[in-house]
């Protein structure tokens, strides 16, 4: 059995947040701007591009779903283990996250690349985009094994603390591709002029150069060491925790993923407008996601104190920090959207030249802007949640808020009441809303921190 190692004892408060939370907001700055040049640089090419970029992007977060949840896991376990003072037994979950992600992925990767077109007639891609659309999903299934060891490498670095790894990574990978795009997609630096193929291949080796730094760094800070390898009992034993919290977490994924993938179907078929709202979309996405780079930065740092917390059985004080997050997180973002408003139209203008494609973005906008409190709120609550591996409960808020409420009211104010793409933003509005007011009830009055790792079981791994 493990010796134990001291535990997390100090009074988590606001240096303590910040201090995790900056390096993360930079981590997400970064990935933000992978997006953006990606969606600037496809509209510099034509609009099925931009279009297919925007499409492909949400929807591949629909393949990577097992990844995000092995490290949804990971960082529950880690963490956990980390506050305990168990550190045997936290590289071992990082051994078993990594082997899990990776191979779950190669198996998708497969069975991803059989029904591509299936895939693309489901979303309705209109059929000026589909020579674009299947070129990048291709691309961007055969980098799912990479970009998993990617993100579950980076969700092992975020549960110890080791922020600042992941900033690294993402900061080579951010500055990889933004050369790439530019020099492989419009010709830029000399380089030949290959268009959507440059795109798509330089997104697939700016995320492997990354992937490749967190190996190195991994195998460096000792977190890969062989002699820590689990056991096949071990992996047997320890994996059931793992799964536990990694299922509703991978469910979930499949929920709200799928939800923006019929969602963009509703907006695709459109009666009018439909072409130019899914491009204002796209585009809006990436401006919008300026926004949700502190609230996730916060949603990660909640995981990983609340998780610590639990690990060192302090379950009071673990709620008492994610409201001080939630309380931090609401408050700076609603004065970034404040300051963000005036400059909506600029935005959409520096994303697309074309009069239609900034309207339907501005309009999208502005009705996201408008649900920052309510989308801050949810993301920081689940995120806390997530650290007690309290998944299920995420799970069965997120997919009534999208099942429940914006995808039926995507439909009847698109297509019926309002027949246009105005509606379909207004149904996020709402959702969002519904989320965060469920978040809150379960925070507040569920037995969520139960779902933690206790002392029995701690023994028994």
């Amino acid at each position: 059995m493990e010796r134990q190692r001291g535990s997390t004892g100090e009074r988590v408060g606001l240096k303590i947040i910040w201090a995790l939370a900056w390096p993360q907001i930079l981590m997400m700055f970064l990935t933000f701007c992978i997006g953006f040049v990606d969606v600037y640089v496809g509209g510099r090419i034509d609009r099925e591009t931009q279009a297919a970029i925007g499409v492909l992007s949400q929807a591949m977060f629909f393949f990577q779903v097992v990844a995000s949840a092995v490290a949804n896991g990971a960082v529950a376990a880690v963490s956990q283990s980390e506050g305990s003072g168990r550190y045997v037994r936290a590289n071992r979950y990082v051994w078993l996250c990594l082997l899990l992600g990776v191979a779950a992925s190669a198996v998708i990767l497969f069975i991803g690349l059989a029904g591509r077109d299936l895939f693309l007639r489901l979303l309705q891609v209109p059929a000026p985009m589909l020579p674009t659309s299947r070129y990048f999903m291709t691309v961007f299934l055969w980098l799912l094994p990479i970009q998993s060891f990617f993100f579950i490498a980076n969700a092992l670095f975020r549960a110890r603390r080791l922020v600042m790894v992941p900033l690294f990574a993402w900061g080579i990978a951010a500055v990889l591709n933004a050369v790439g795009d530019f020099g492989f997609g419009l010709g830029a630096f000399g380089l030949p002029n290959l268009g959507y193929v440059g795109v798509a291949w330089s997104t697939f080796l700016s995320v492997t150069a990354g992937m490749v730094f967190n190996l190195l760094a991994l195998c460096r800070a000792g977190m890969l060491r062989p002699a820590q390898f689990p056991p096949w009992r071990w992996m047997r034993c320890g994996s059931r925790y793992l799964i536990r919290v990694a299922w509703p977490s991978g469910l979930m994924q499949i929920v709200w993923h799928t939800g923006y993938l019929v969602l963009f179907a509703i907006t695709g078929s459109l009666p009018s407008g439909s072409l130019d709202a899914l491009a204002g979309m796209s585009a809006g996405m990436r401006v919008e996601s300026i926004l949700f780079l502190p609230p996730m930065a916060f949603n990660f740092t909640a995981s990983v104190l609340v998780g610590n917390l639990l690990g060192a059985g302090r379950p009071r004080e673990a709620k008492r920090v994610g409201y001080r997050v939630l309380r931090l997180g609401v408050v700076s973002v609603t004065l970034l959207g404040i300051a963000i408003w005036p400059l909506l139209p600029w935005a959409a203008a520096l994303l697309s030249p074309e009069p239609g494609v900034q309207a339907q973005a501005v309009s999208y906008l502005r009705y996201n802007v408008l649900a920052i409190p309510f989308t801050v709120s949810g993301l920081i609550l689940i995120g806390a949640m997530t650290g007690a591996g309290a998944t299920l409960f995420t799970m069965a808020v997120t997919g009534s808020s999208i099942w429940f409420v914006r995808l039926p009211l995507a439909l009847y104010l698109g297509h019926g009441l309002l027949g246009r793409a105005e509606g379909v933003w207004i149904s996020m509005l709402a959702s969002q809303a519904v989320q965060a007011l469920l978040c809150l009830c379960v925070y507040q009055f569920a037995r969520w921190t139960r779902f933690a790792m206790g002392r029995a079981a701690q023994q028994r791994t």
